[in-house]
């Protein structure tokens, strides 16, 4: 067969897009969208931050040999086949040749894996992409100029460019182009529909994925159907997709893929799905871009704190924020007093465990910086106290910093160690 053309190299596709993502069985994946590289459970915090605290003993662990030559050659030939982009877009050709009955699992994720880059599934969601995959027909054409669609001609499918351009000319004489990734024909409805225009390839080797009416209007309609919107007072404020992540149907609930600001901090402290288990560490990876500011959910945070009922899932969504992102405190002073007011509700709640594990995060994810503090004289006061030494035992701490000061505008905080 043809090899797919140099064109497709701006898509960037290769065996592995994303190499520092682990692929997991279709019957594990689904879920919302992965954390980043660092971030981690609650019950992986303690464990992590203990071991960065110290280092680790390795004495008298026995020495023994960790790759033999013939797993250097494998990996070797592994990565030169990772590496090959044209061996990515001929694994992408042959699923896309495959009758649909043909494709298996494993092939249905390389398309979604493709076609997720294209403009016209840009706004669709996973499951649906998913099941257009598994359906879709590949087409090419030859020849520049050849037309695709009659003015007037009934239509029976979608298209999707993956290759090349095709021009459409309208009754009226006007003219558009469309390129990869851009899509043409019918509406998801079961009404007869008839083309506007003529369509004809501008390039030779125009290449299509065509997806027939039927399945999709029955995918789009399923999916309208398999959704669940909330509303608040007339308007639309959380849409929730019901997902089944087996077909054992042990592992299936809503996912929420739609809502306003407000909604998405609030669901912060609701229940979460099992085909959701991640929500929070995924908000607290991307509000960032749709919040003006990280207090708008710390003082929530707070607000909430005060209910006995909503303590302790405040408490966890806290330390996963401080040891996913610290940067988050470190470098916003009014984020550092927010902490240090979680820190007193944790000592007046009395809630020793979660003060210690917030302790450990925050001293294993603290960096090294130098502060220069120039005195006028030796007599002039230091605007900040000191807690600790020798004689107590532990560390030398930062107890208490004056606001407004010059110890304070140079960057010294309480809880510096010294």
């Amino acid at each position: 067969y043809l090899q797919l053309p140099a064109d497709l190299t701006k898509m960037h596709l290769t065996d592995n897009p994303h190499p520092q993502v682990t692929h997991v069985p279709s019957s594990q994946s689904g879920c919302s969208i992965a954390s980043d590289s660092g971030s981690s459970s609650l019950s992986d915090i303690y464990q992590a931050t203990e071991s960065e605290m110290g280092d680790v003993d390795l004495t008298g662990l026995p020495e023994a040999p960790v790759d033999s030559e013939d797993e250097e050659e494998e990996e070797d030939e592994d990565i030169d086949r990772t590496s090959d982009p044209l061996l990515g877009r001929d694994v992408v050709r042959e699923c896309l040749e495959k009758e649909p009955a043909d494709k298996t699992d494993d092939d249905i994720e390389q398309l979604l894996e493709f076609m997720h880059q294209l403009p016209a599934f840009a706004n669709m969601t996973m499951s649906v992409r998913r099941e257009l995959c598994s359906v879709m027909i590949f087409e090419v054409v030859e020849q520049a100029g050849a037309i695709i669609l009659e003015d007037g001609q009934e239509l029976d499918s979608w298209y999707v460019i993956l290759n090349g351009t095709v021009e459409i000319t309208y009754p009226d004489g006007k003219s558009e182009s469309l390129c990869m990734g851009n899509s043409f024909g019918i509406t998801p409805s079961l009404e007869k529909q008839y083309m506007n225009g003529v369509v004809r390839t501008k390039v030779d080797d125009c290449q299509f994925v065509c997806i027939a009416q039927q399945d999709y209007w029955r995918i789009l309609n399923h999916v309208e159907k398999n959704t669940h919107k909330v509303e608040e007072e007339g308007e639309i404020v959380m849409v929730k997709e019901h997902r089944e992540l087996d077909r054992s149907g042990t592992r299936k609930g809503h996912i929420v893929i739609k809502a306003t600001p407000e909604r998405l901090i609030m669901h912060l402290i609701e229940e979460h799905s099992i085909v959701d288990p991640t929500y929070i560490e995924d908000f607290l990876l991307t509000y960032r871009t749709f919040l003006a500011s990280p207090l708008e959910v710390g003082n929530k945070l707070l607000e909430w704190f005060t209910v006995d009922s909503l303590r302790d899932k405040v408490t966890r969504v806290v330390l996963l924020w401080v040891n996913n992102h610290f940067n988050d405190f470190e470098g916003d002073p009014a984020m550092t007093r927010f902490l240090e007011e979680f820190e007193k509700n944790l000592e007046d709640t009395k809630m020793k465990g979660h003060l210690r594990l917030l302790n450990i995060a925050c001293a294993a994810k603290a960096k090294w910086r130098q502060i220069t503090l120039q005195k006028p004289s030796r007599d002039s006061p230091l605007f900040f106290s000191l807690l600790g030494g020798s004689d107590k035992g532990f560390g030398i701490f930062v107890e208490t910093v004056e606001v407004g000061s010059k110890a304070a505008e140079a960057g010294l905080k309480r809880g510096d160690q010294v």
